[in-house]
């Protein structure tokens, strides 16, 4: 089979998805084709036997980028055409309506304003009429489009799916994401573990949503913590003066952006996500995948993946308080660490592989293109 997957970013959860969907499909013996933005994705991606073309889609209106992509869907040709983000999303299917070609949209999220319609997760901006506009109404629209479908990496976003832009049940699938072949193969957290104090480890994108100050605050309450924020946004500058404000300076690091996190997760002993929404976060999977036990938020499709004091510990969306308990326990609980962590390590290795996620595409794929 031949596939085409588009991505209009450069980095991010979506990307990392892309490039080992994109790479598990090469190992398959796949024609796998990604197209994107000139990113440090790419090498990876071409070293896998991945066909990357550059193509940048700067924004829904961008002509230009439009047409690139177009040019190269013509020349490669393929049997379906995967939308890895909502610019693409639009973008992809807009094309299809001219080229005919099967498409799969996969919804990663939703905008920060729409974010409540999402069971479990919080309010973070309120929506305004044009946001609904431009978020159900027009992708209402756009799902109606033949020969198309959309995948959502959790049952959360599926609801959201189908109850409030009104997507037919039939073309709404969910695939969980997966961790690629590499995390599962290096040593895992508790392997490596020094002994040392414990060390509690952030990773994302810096922005409102994930609730970092929130993270910050709570960090500071467990005298034994040092918490180490691994990402870069623009958030960071608040984030900066939470930190000072916190009486915790000397506990609290910044690594910003990093291209490889691995060595991050895997020195961690507990890995925290507070976020007030989500859908189905690699970084999660990512640390669990390192055996690393996880505190996170009951946002979005969390609780799809972390079972409750079995691979983690879950605290309700906005609770600083449940946060700093779970800290202060994990903290204080080596044993529970090792026991969170293994647990974790087996439910990816059992559900929330790439290998899983690529073949349930395929399915999605072959259905899509009948």
């Amino acid at each position: 089979m031949r596939v085409l997957q588009l991505i209009t970013q450069a980095r991010g959860g979506p990307v990392d998805h892309a490039v080992d969907v994109a790479v598990e499909l090469a190992q398959r013996g796949h024609d796998s084709h990604l197209v994107g933005p000139v990113g440090p994705y790419a090498a990876a991606a071409v070293a896998a036997g991945v066909a990357v073309h550059h193509a940048d889609v700067r924004s829904k209106t961008d002509v230009v980028g439009g047409r690139a992509v177009s040019r190269i869907v013509a020349d490669v040709r393929p049997d379906v055409v995967h939308l890895q983000d909502r610019r693409a999303g639009l973008v992809g299917r807009v094309l299809a309506l001219r080229s005919g070609v099967p498409t799969v949209y996969t919804l990663h999220g939703v905008p920060d304003p729409l974010a409540p319609l999402v069971p479990g997760n919080a309010v973070i901006t309120p929506a305004r009429r044009r946001d609904r506009i431009d978020n159900l109404v027009l992708e209402r629209v756009l799902a109606r489009t033949p020969r198309s479908v959309v995948v959502t990496p959790c049952e959360a976003l599926a609801r959201y799916a189908r109850v409030h832009v009104g997507v037919p049940a039939h073309r709404v699938h969910t695939v969980h994401n997966g961790v690629g072949r590499p995390w599962l193969e290096g040593p895992d957290a508790a392997e490596q573990s020094s002994g040392a104090a414990v060390n509690a480890v952030w990773l994302g994108v810096m922005q409102p949503v994930k609730r970092v100050p929130a993270l910050v605050r709570a960090a500071a309450t467990v005298p034994d913590l040092r918490l180490q924020l691994v990402g870069d946004g623009p958030e960071r500058a608040r984030i900066e003066a939470a930190v000072e404000v916190s009486g915790a300076a000397d506990r609290v690091s910044f690594a910003g952006f990093q291209q490889e996190p691995a060595p991050f997760l895997r020195s961690a002993d507990l890995v925290v996500l507070p976020s007030a929404a989500e859908a189905c976060p690699m970084a999660l999977l990512q640390a669990m995948a390192c055996a690393v036990p996880v505190i996170a938020s009951r946002a979005g499709g969390i609780p799809e993946i972390v079972r409750d004091r079995v691979d983690g510990l879950l605290v309700d969306t906005g609770s600083e308080d449940q946060l700093a308990a779970a800290l202060a326990e994990l903290t204080a609980d080596a044993s529970l660490r090792h026991r969170l962590g293994r647990s974790a390590r087996a439910r990816v290795l059992g559900q929330f592989t790439v290998e899983h996620c690529v073949q349930r595409l395929l399915d999605v794929y072959e259905g899509v293109i009948r």
